[in-house]
């Protein structure tokens, strides 16, 4: 078992910055990947971006690309989504999701996580 919880969630302005951490807990060590995912109200819930556990791959949506920056820290059991840039449009509830399965492609589907942190709301004013 994992358990995630996310943290750093707030309102802020457009063009501003945020910074989302999720920490990790349990059996961390069987992670193959890590995700940011969120979900928009009245949307389906969305990849933003990964990063393989041990290659350190990245990989980001389209809409975020440039913008965002995924990192993670193993001795701390965190992963990180730094956003610059903010848009109105990416107000959404945020969620750290983890990976147990290998897949040799990209992480970018919610079928590939099998745990989920509770999220983290950010909001982005005009």
């Amino acid at each position: 078992q994992v358990q995630l919880v996310e943290s750093g969630g707030g309102l802020v302005q457009a063009g501003g910055s945020l910074r989302l951490s999720c920490a990790a807990s349990g059996r961390t060590s069987s992670n193959y990947a890590l995700g940011w995912f969120r979900q928009a109200p009245g949307k389906e819930r969305e990849f933003v971006a990964f990063i393989r556990r041990r290659n350190d791959l990245t990989d980001y949506a389209d809409s975020v690309k440039g913008r965002f920056t995924i990192s993670r820290d193993d001795a701390k059991n965190m992963v990180y989504l730094q956003m610059n840039g903010l848009k109105p449009e990416d107000t959404a509830v945020y969620y750290c999701a983890a990976a147990v399965g290998y897949f040799a492609g990209s992480y970018s589907r919610e079928v590939q996580y099998d745990y989920w942190g509770q999220g983290t709301q950010v909001t982005v004013s005009s």
